[in-house]
């Protein structure tokens, strides 16, 4: 499978996120993830010790530091941009927007503090996903099959879904009609291959 392929890419997330109440659910989970993922990451050191950029909003400073959080936004925000210019902005824009202030957040919290939250948060949401797809998928969730699917995919994925599901967007026209059928394709080819386990 291409890795930039979008529409194999989000067929085979797809067939793993085809119940509403799933789909809805890892709407719901899986920029937290993203976020809290930043927000402990914030507390990494700074890349060959670069300087730290300060950014003031409204009275209440923040530092910026290029370290492993920035690196993931960066990495995950070029990534999407890749994958599909017009939503994939709007996920790198979420991306960057998600580092800035999960940095300000961090600072507030201290560490002593974010990685409670970060525990937490975490796990909540990751519980919550493993519901969805045992009780109301009834599949075991892609991270199983496909990693980078699981950890770099999701949240532009999730995006995405939402971005067709409420504004009807298409990265182009018939995109919707062709990963339907890729869905269906790739959901029955599954069923297939669990009847035969079972017989």
């Amino acid at each position: 499978m291409g890795i930039l392929d979008l529409e194999k890419q989000f067929s085979f997330y797809g067939a793993y996120h085809h119940n509403p109440i799933n789909i809805a659910i890892h709407m719901l989970l899986v920029w937290p993830i993203f976020f809290t993922a930043l927000l402990i990451l914030y507390f990494t050191p700074s890349f060959f010790n670069l300087p730290q950029i300060e950014l003031s909003v409204f009275e209440i400073h923040c530092f910026l530091i290029l370290n492993f959080g920035f690196l993931i936004a960066i990495i995950y925000s070029l990534f999407y941009i890749a994958l599909e210019v017009k939503s994939g902005s709007l996920a790198a824009l979420l991306c960057m927007t998600a580092w800035i202030l999960s940095s300000f957040l961090a600072q507030v919290l201290e560490f002593s503090l974010t990685w409670k939250v970060v525990l937490i948060t975490q796990i909540v949401c990751w519980i919550g996903q493993f519901i969805g797809h045992g009780v109301f998928e009834k599949r075991a969730p892609a991270l199983l099959d496909n990693l980078v699917q699981a950890f770099i995919m999701a949240p532009f994925f999730v995006l995405l879904e939402a971005m067709q599901k409420f504004l009807n967007y298409e990265p182009y026209p018939g995109f919707q009609a062709k990963v339907e059928a890729l869905i269906d394709a790739e959901i029955n080819d599954w069923k297939e291959k669990k009847q035969l386990l079972i017989s």
